[in-house]
């Protein structure tokens, strides 16, 4: 009895060194702002000096550190930090203002702009060059964070790579536009103006109401922040190493705009990954259906290549 109580105990033990040894390899950071606090998650590898340190962005809408909505949780964000992690690289993934954990930094809709959050990356640069671990910071955007990324980029001294992850190539109209190709002619005759009253950075004063979802006065102002942009034109920018990674059975960015940013920037790397969908896991279709399920599972690891292009760009980087 005695000997199975000490077994036990031994079990338990190791167990516990365990756990405690895997929550050390994570750790809250927060970026204090001056209308909240935007919390994020440090990951770090078992050598934490000296090492590069990878700011991952999160893509549109409500999508938190982990790569998640409230309807699809895949995790594709916290399995590349745990990607990172296994091969000596820390990073840090954080939940925009105003979704989960951030959500009390976010004041109101209305005083929202695209700027908001590329200041964000920057105060997180900022923070992450005054800790003394890190010998380079690297961004990482994913989807609608690859331009913010890469604005936040540059001309800043404390940068020393960027990564494009399925970033689009092409300004947000041009993808409005196409996203809503198929749609009867009476309605593209209806949000076509509307999209270019916006980009020449007028309000629209009376939505109809079927389309006030998408262009209500409230969010009016940070779409003709955000319309302003050409990822070219910000990429082109760039004076330090870049990866664009691309996945080729996606259906929300296409390699097309992958071709456009590294036309628009001969010096990057650009890798195209087959079979890899836009929540970066392994798929061999473009069926919209039939990927449905594939951003709903977080059992699925990330596609391999693709974990592979990432690491061996972030060693090389001087």
């Amino acid at each position: 009895m005695k000997k199975n109580k000490i077994q036990l105990l031994s079990i338990l033990t190791f167990l516990l060194l365990i756990s405690t040894g895997l929550c050390a390899q994570e750790e809250s950071i927060v970026l204090k702002t001056s209308t909240g606090d935007i919390d994020g998650t440090l990951t770090l590898p078992d050598n934490k000096t000296n090492v590069s340190v990878v700011l991952i962005i999160a893509g549109s809408g409500p999508t938190d550190r982990n790569g998640n909505q409230e309807s699809t949780e895949n995790n594709s964000l916290k399995y590349i930090a745990e990607e990172l992690r296994k091969n000596g690289i820390a990073s840090v993934r954080f939940d925009k203002r105003g979704i989960a954990k951030s959500e009390d930094a976010m004041t109101s809709e209305k005083n929202l702009r695209f700027e908001t959050y590329i200041n964000d990356v920057k105060d997180w640069v900022e923070l992450l060059s005054k800790d003394k671990r890190f010998a380079k910071i690297i961004i990482a955007g994913h989807s609608e964070g690859s331009l913010l990324g890469m604005i936040a980029a540059e001309n800043n001294k404390n940068v020393n790579a960027f990564i494009s992850i399925a970033g689009a190539g092409r300004p947000a109209d041009e993808i409005l536009k196409e996203q809503m190709d198929k749609a009867p002619k009476d309605v593209k005759d209806i949000v076509f103006p509307m999209i270019e009253t916006l980009k020449r950075g007028d309000t629209i004063g009376d939505v109809p109401p079927y389309f006030y979802a998408l262009f209500r006065p409230s969010v009016q102002p940070y779409m003709i922040s955000w319309l302003k942009y050409n990822p070219q034109t910000e990429i082109r920018n760039l004076n330090i190493p870049i990866l664009i990674l691309q996945g080729l059975t996606d259906v929300q960015v296409t390699e097309t705009d992958a071709n456009l940013l590294a036309k628009a920037q001969p010096k990057a790397e650009l890798k195209l990954i087959k079979n890899m969908n836009h929540v970066l896991k392994d798929c061999d279709t473009s069926d919209k259906e039939k990927q449905k399920p594939i951003y709903s599972n977080p059992d699925l690891p990330l596609n391999k290549e693709f974990t592979g292009e990432l690491i061996n760009f972030i060693k090389k980087v001087k």
